[in-house]
């Protein structure tokens, strides 16, 4: 092994500096499964109805449907090991308009634009606002947010 060239770190996420407004990224699908629902309002607490007799309420949506901050969760989770992985130092702001439900058995996955990058005062650190699309295997569109993170920036101990 050639120990006079630099190793990259496996799973790195994305430093500011290698982000520019207008990128675009596809996240990898992800089957939402009932082990998924189950854990996540166990851990939660969110015992709605809806979400825990496989009955539909009358006039409610047919299927098993997840709250919505479980499809959030998931796609963020999707993020995490991609593309901000060692590099996020903070969610600091978050926006979520939901779509359409998603249920058990869909596939989702998210498409993600960076909109702005805002290098702060110290600390070589940016804010960096994105667009997150996430839509089921029918690519229909469930859910839309915004983030604003902090990320570091080359040579920060992230």
């Amino acid at each position: 092994m050639n120990d006079t060239k630099p190793v990259r770190q496996l799973g790195q996420g994305y430093y500011w500096q290698d982000l520019e407004p207008g990128q675009r990224f596809k996240t990898f699908r992800r089957t939402v499964t009932e082990a998924d629902l189950v854990g996540f309002i166990g851990v939660t607490g969110m015992l709605e109805v809806m979400f825990i007799d496989s009955e539909p309420l009358p006039g409610g949506i047919a299927g098993r449907p997840v709250p919505a901050a479980l499809t959030y969760t998931l796609i963020e989770g999707l993020l995490l090991q991609t593309m901000i992985q060692g590099t996020g130092l903070a969610m600091l702001e978050l926006t979520q308009k939901i779509h359409a439900p998603v249920l058990v058995g869909d596939r989702i996955h998210a498409m993600v634009e960076v909109d702005n990058i805002r290098p702060t005062s110290k600390g070589g650190r940016a804010i960096v606002d994105s667009t997150i699309k996430v839509l089921n295997q029918r690519d229909e569109l469930v859910m839309t947010y915004t983030a604003r993170r902090m990320l570091a920036g080359r040579g920060d101990a992230a």
